[in-house]
């Protein structure tokens, strides 16, 4: 089995926490990093300062409502990157809107999952999106 590195972009704290915990508990092979929006991702993803030397991740975990870029915003960036675009993204959000879900899909998103209420399912649902990532789907090798 391999190590997976994988990128949360969320602006709240205690969810950014939880999906840390959720993963890294899991798995030691699991490496989380964590972005509060959307421009602090791009920068992360085309390591610029303060991102140099960051390792490329081979999944994002992105939540849609965040301030200065969105998810949405966030997406259309990454999908339409040439250097990017391979990377899977998870949209893990609060929004269960149908226009939320066919947007993110239209942009390419690999997935979208509504972040579940209760702790426990919440941490079941990381541990699956951890566990087909690194177990099941077959990724890009990063660079």
């Amino acid at each position: 089995m391999r190590s997976l590195q994988v990128l949360v972009v969320d602006d709240d704290d205690a969810d950014a926490l939880m999906i840390t915990e959720a993963l890294e508990n899991s798995d030691a092979r699991t490496t989380v990093h964590r972005v509060a929006d959307g421009r602090e991702a791009l920068d992360f993803l085309r390591r610029d300062e303060p991102f140099t030397g960051v390792p490329r991740p081979d999944l994002i975990l992105l939540d849609l409502n965040m301030p200065r870029m969105d998810g949405r915003e966030t997406l259309a960036a990454i999908k339409s990157d040439d250097t990017l675009k391979a990377i899977p993204v998870i949209i893990l959000t609060t929004s269960g809107d149908t226009p939320d879900i066919v947007a993110s899909y239209q942009h390419r998103a690999n997935a979208y999952v509504t972040k579940p209420f209760g702790l426990d399912d919440f941490e079941s649902t990381v541990r699956q999106i951890n566990h087909f990532y690194r177990d099941v789907a077959v990724l890009p090798t990063p660079d």
